[in-house]
């Protein structure tokens, strides 16, 4: 079954768009980081001072509230027992002072007529004792303070907010002004603080909407901001791949819009230098073409005369004077390397120009290869290891330029014997041609395959034409094959030829191209 247009192949490649956005080396992902951190600070530190405002306005409002009651309530009804007062009226007197609006606890303490302490409670908030009054708090209250002109009482109310079991409670403590009669009151808070809970998480929700809000406005931002940084590293992407009239669309004066007229103005500049580079190329390629065909016509005229002068130079009449024979020799060889330089610049151009076309057959490999070495009259000088019934589709005329020059190549410059051997590897055939010589310098290596490369500047002339092993390299580029060059172990250099076994797909290839 096929798979759907867009299915899973295209939920991956989403996915993976979306995970390469928020890499945590990407701009986008540090800018939500950032506006994250920042909206996370501001509520954090806004919800803290809330909380901390609201708290001590609400606190110290009940506490007011409270300790004021507690105060009129022991000067109104405290301040009216005797100084001296009984168990019950103690007691009496303490639940009236209970049913206060603030609902506190009360406890009195006081010495009856018989000079015995005696207290007595609300009977609220289990049982009110002094044993729940922290000492500092009574040692405070039980001091009498000296009366003058800043001070008109000698007792003061005092208060402290004590934790127990996880509930808070207002503790407060005060004497009756004759310093007859002592009272404390316990409030509890627990309604503020389950109040103070309750903002606690309406800000903490706050703060986590907040931080939500920001990611989207950093989400938002980001996207604003990098849409513009986005195309341009795609346009640079297409501008990279050869694309040259790739442009940016320019809007507004901000900064991103004059990167974008930068860029603009770089590509168009660009883009001239190639067409510059390109039409100075083409005008070369076709001053060599021309060239070269122009040479053709001569040449064919001064062959013929130097096959006529090789012809009296083996004649056995000796007709060729002694004295002029050294310089006929010279003609007729510096005229057949004249010749093969030409049809090699003419081969070169067509490689350049992109006009060179694969004629291709089904060859037998070890057959080429005699076929190569015995037209050329190498038998002797060759060892062949390779097994017949390899069978190749590709161009067998170019196949024979290419063994011709790596061949002849090691020959010239190597050692006989030159062993070849082939053998098959996957989808390919691979052709190895070995000499006995002293190798290539290994600074020469990089550079074989250079065209009119000469391993030695005090030697700029040799028999060749410095482009065999060039033409070598591009009919194996033009088959989707390779050379390279290395030295043995063993010694002298060995040229691995790499060509697949049907270069029919990439004819096509290179045909649609040219078509499209």
């Amino acid at each position: 079954m096929r798979e759907p247009q867009g299915g899973v192949r295209g939920w991956a490649a989403a996915r993976k768009g979306h995970l390469s956005r928020l890499r945590f080396t990407s701009l986008r992902l540090r800018l939500v980081v950032v506006f994250g951190l920042v909206a996370l600070t501001a509520a954090v530190s806004a919800s803290g001072i809330a909380y901390w405002l609201n708290r001590e306005a609400v606190l110290t409002r009940t506490q007011d509230a409270v300790l004021r009651d507690f105060q009129q309530e022991m000067q109104n009804r405290a301040g009216l027992l005797r100084a001296r007062p009984e168990q019950y009226e103690l007691q009496r007197t303490a639940r009236e002072m209970a049913t206060s609006s603030q609902r506190f606890s009360v406890l009195l303490v006081a010495q009856n007529a018989a000079g015995e302490d005696v207290s007595a409670n609300s009977g609220a908030l289990n049982g009110f004792s002094l044993q729940d009054v922290p000492k500092s708090l009574r040692t405070a209250v039980g001091e009498e303070q000296k009366v003058d002109s800043n001070n008109k009482y000698a007792y003061h109310l005092y208060w402290q907010r004590v934790v127990e079991d996880g509930t808070p409670y207002l503790v407060a403590g005060t004497k009756v002004i004759n310093g007859g009669t002592t009272g404390y009151m316990l409030k509890s808070l627990e309604p503020e603080a389950k109040d103070l809970n309750s903002l606690a998480w309406s800000l903490g929700i706050a703060t986590g909407l907040a931080l939500i809000g920001s990611a989207l406005l950093a989400q938002a931002a980001a996207t604003t901001v990098l849409k513009p940084v986005h195309r341009l590293g795609v346009a640079a992407r297409r501008l990279g791949e050869g694309k040259l009239d790739t442009r940016l669309r320019v809007s507004g004066t901000d900064e991103l819009a004059d990167l974008s007229r930068t860029f603009n103005d770089a590509a168009e500049a660009l883009e001239k230098r190639v067409d510059d580079m390109a039409a100075r190329d083409d005008a070369s390629r076709r001053f060599v073409a021309d060239m070269s065909h122009e040479l053709r016509t001569p040449l064919t005229a001064i062959t013929a005369v130097t096959e006529i002068l090789e012809e009296e130079l083996e004649a056995e009449s000796g007709s060729m004077d002694p004295m002029i024979e050294p310089a006929v020799r010279l003609v007729v060889s510096e005229t057949r390397r004249l010749n093969d330089l030409v049809e090699n610049l003419m081969e070169v151009t067509r490689f350049d120009a992109g006009t060179a076309r694969l004629v291709l057959d089904d060859v037998d490999v070890a057959d080429q290869i005699t076929a190569c070495i015995d037209a050329r009259a190498w038998l002797d000088a060759v060892d062949l290891d390779a097994e017949r019934g390899i069978h190749v589709r590709l161009d067998p005329r170019r196949l024979d330029v290419i063994l011709a020059n790596l061949i002849g190549n090691a020959l010239k410059h190597g050692g006989s014997p030159v062993k070849v051997s082939v053998r098959m590897a996957d989808h390919e055939v691979v052709i190895e041609v070995r000499d006995h010589g002293p190798g290539i310098p290994e600074d020469v290596l990089p550079h074989v395959f250079d065209r009119f490369y000469k391993a030695s500047a005090s030697r700029p002339r040799s028999e060749g034409s410095g482009l065999g092993l060039s033409i070598a390299l591009e009919n194996a580029h033009i088959h989707g094959g390779e050379i390279t060059a290395a030295n043995s172990p063993e010694g002298g250099a060995v040229f691995t030829l790499r060509l697949p076994r049907d270069a029919s797909e990439l004819a096509r290839e290179g045909e649609e191209k040219k078509n499209s």
